[in-house]
């Protein structure tokens, strides 16, 4: 695992020494990424910086930037390809010699054979710039899931690339303004869905792209989709296993690795599969870490304790106590954008005990994308049964009314009658949004200022879910959420928080779940055996069952929840009203004081129903506070 960047420009004649020191500052902005080696690759105006986290082949012939044998093209690479010592065996079968062990120069090699094409055949997570220096052109490429990031500002004739949009700004030409609607955005999902960030001219490449520039027209294509038009007719029982044995070859590819290597234990079905699958795979004890909470609620350790025992593995445990405060700030640094998904907290620091023992950790992220273990996935599937119970006329004219009329008394049972009836009211795709929106609408038209209100009047986020919803192959419901959520919510949250968590620690983290064969393998299982009655992830649990206990497969899913009310109203209380209710905050410029200083008092005196709002502010406030954009 490592970080990248580099520049290319075509506004001025060469500044050796001036480009080498952005390059170098670019290095240190994501040195925690990489902080075994750091290199520079500079011709004229085109430039690459690489850090560098040792994994595979530990020697100095690994260093990147790479030039080829040919001395064509120049790669700065982060990532994996596990099935790279496949692919350089068929190279060294056709002729090719090889200098190192490394997969970065099996990409090199692939892409002088092959061009972009050779991204069908890599199998792994990865970031990736190729310079030709023949044609004077920058080739770009992200992993089809979006495991590692790449952003990328353009700009009259200026380009500039990162994993992290902390290193782009070293290069003097990057201006960062802020986009409004993008602050829409991460209010109503908890983070700014790609290909957007909250800046002007920056932007992500989308999971399955590749990007060509020469530095004055810019080309992007999608090489990967994945589809879920034909369910599979096979057996429930060809289906398990045929599931179980795909997961685990990809866990054994992903056990590849010169560095010491162990797992994330939570004790739910998809870290304990992994684990269990490792122990397979291995003669030594699988190190295992796990977090836990001091609230009971919260707590999982003596399920993964279960899991651990189970297998033998070397198990390791931190709980997360009163140390919240001191180090959400440090903490929320690493995204470089607001982030508001709680649960980065304990991936952070679970990602800490990892570091201490292991360099490469694999982790069991996907399953729920994959196979419909979510509660809303139930919750959206009962709704949409029901919506179709009542024609359109009815649920669009009628339910509204019926909606506003509960809403009249506020307590628990009324506020879910009013929820239910307004998204009965709704197309699919709008309730959908509804349901992944954690800033609800009322709540940011009562606080967000008169400003942010008129520059974001035509703008609606729902658009963006609304769009891959439609754009599924399959008329299947279930199936088209779980479509969405895999290009959205997936890389723009969770692969976001494991990458930048991970990161920070200096820890590579591998999700056998999400190797894309595995992705494309569930999308084609029916709908049903994901969502089997209330069972979620029915034919994940019916795979396993030849390996984990009942208690552990079919217990209540918890995920990885954090106890975010008692912390805001404790531990998070001073960090809140320092922050939060001053009217010289960064918040301020956006939303009005008075209004998120009513909801304040309405948590503390015990209403939880504001809690996601409170913390989506407290998020923002700390990205303001680290970085202090220029409105």
């Amino acid at each position: 695992m490592c970080g990248l960047a580099g520049f290319l420009r075509t506004d001025s004649t060469p500044e050796r020494d001036a480009h080498q020191q952005w390059l170098e500052n670019m290095g240190q902005a994501i040195i925690h990424r990489g902080p075994d080696a750091g290199s520079t690759w500079l011709d004229d105006s085109v430039g690459l910086v690489h850090r560098r986290l040792s994994i595979l082949d530990l020697s100095e012939a690994g260093t990147q930037p790479m030039v080829s044998s040919s001395e064509r093209y120049v790669i700065a690479y982060n990532g994996e390809i596990y099935n790279f010592q496949e692919l350089r065996d068929e190279l060294v079968s056709q002729g090719h010699s090889f200098r190192t062990r490394t997969d970065t120069e099996v990409l090199l090699a692939l892409y002088e054979i092959h061009g972009p094409e050779c991204l069908q055949l890599l199998n792994g997570m990865f970031a990736l710039a190729i310079w030709d220096r023949t044609a004077r052109k920058l080739f770009l490429a992200r992993d089809r899931l979006g495991k590692k990031p790449l952003y990328f500002y353009e700009a009259n004739g200026q380009f500039a690339f990162a994993s992290e949009l902390k290193a782009l700004t070293p290069a003097p030409f990057v201006k960062t303004e802020l986009r409004h609607d993008a602050i829409k955005d991460f209010f109503a999902y908890q983070y700014v869905p790609d290909p957007k960030t909250i800046y002007k001219n920056v932007h992500k490449l989308a999971p399955g792209y590749w990007l060509m520039t020469d530095g004055v027209q810019t080309h992007q294509e999608q090489y990967w989709d994945v589809s879920f038009g034909t369910p599979s007719s096979a057996s429930l029982g060809e289906l398990e296993d045929g599931l179980y044995n795909l997961i685990d070859d990809a866990v054994r590819l992903r056990m590849v690795s010169d560095v010491p290597l162990g797992a994330f234990l939570s004790g739910g079905i998809d870290s304990s599969a992994v684990v269990g699958l490792m122990a397979g795979h291995t003669s030594k004890p699988v190190t295992t870490c796990a977090i836990g909470f001091d609230s009971k609620r919260f707590d999982e350790v003596h399920w993964a304790k279960k899991v651990a025992a189970q297998f033998k593995t070397d198990h390791h445990e931190f709980t997360v106590k009163d140390n919240v405060a001191e180090s959400l700030g440090s903490i929320a640094r690493f995204f470089d954008e607001p982030f508001a998904d709680p649960s980065f907290v304990p991936t952070y620091f679970v990602s800490q005990l990892a570091r201490q023992k292991v360099t490469v950790a694999l982790a069991g992220d996907g399953g729920d994308e994959n196979f419909a273990g979510y509660s809303k996935y139930y919750t959206d599937h009962v709704e949409n049964q029901l919506r179709g119970l009542f024609p359109a006329s009815i649920r669009r004219n009628l339910f509204p009314g019926l909606a506003r009329l509960a809403g009249l008394v506020n307590t628990p049972p009324t506020r879910k009658a009013k929820s239910l009836l307004g998204t009965l009211a709704l197309d699919p795709d709008e309730a959908f949004f509804i349901t992944n929106s954690f800033f609800r609408r009322d709540v940011w038209n009562d606080l967000a200022t008169g400003e942010l209100k008129r520059e974001t009047q035509d703008y609606d986020p729902a658009d963006i879910t609304r769009a891959h919803y439609k754009n599924a192959d399959t008329d299947d419901h279930l199936s088209r959420i779980l479509y969405t959520d895999i290009k959205t919510y997936l890389p723009g949250d969770i692969l976001v928080k494991v990458d930048r968590m991970s990161m920070a620690n200096s820890l590579e983290t591998r999700a056998p779940l999400l190797d894309y064969r595995v992705v494309e393998y569930a999308a084609q299982i029916p709908a049903a055996l994901k969502l089997h009655g209330k069972e979620k992830k029915y034919i994940l649990k019916k795979a396993f069952e030849r390996m984990l206990p009942e208690d552990i497969l079919y217990r209540k899913k918890m995920g990885f929840s954090v106890p975010l009310a008692h912390w805001l109203r404790h531990e998070l209380k001073p960090t809140v009203e320092q922050l939060l209710l001053s009217s010289d905050s960064g918040v301020a410029n956006f939303f009005e004081t008075a209004g998120i200083r009513k909801l304040w008092q309405r948590h503390l005196a015990g209403d939880d129903q504001f809690t996601q709002e409170l913390w989506s502010l407290l998020a923002f406030e700390l990205w303001w506070q680290q970085y202090q954009v220029n409105t």
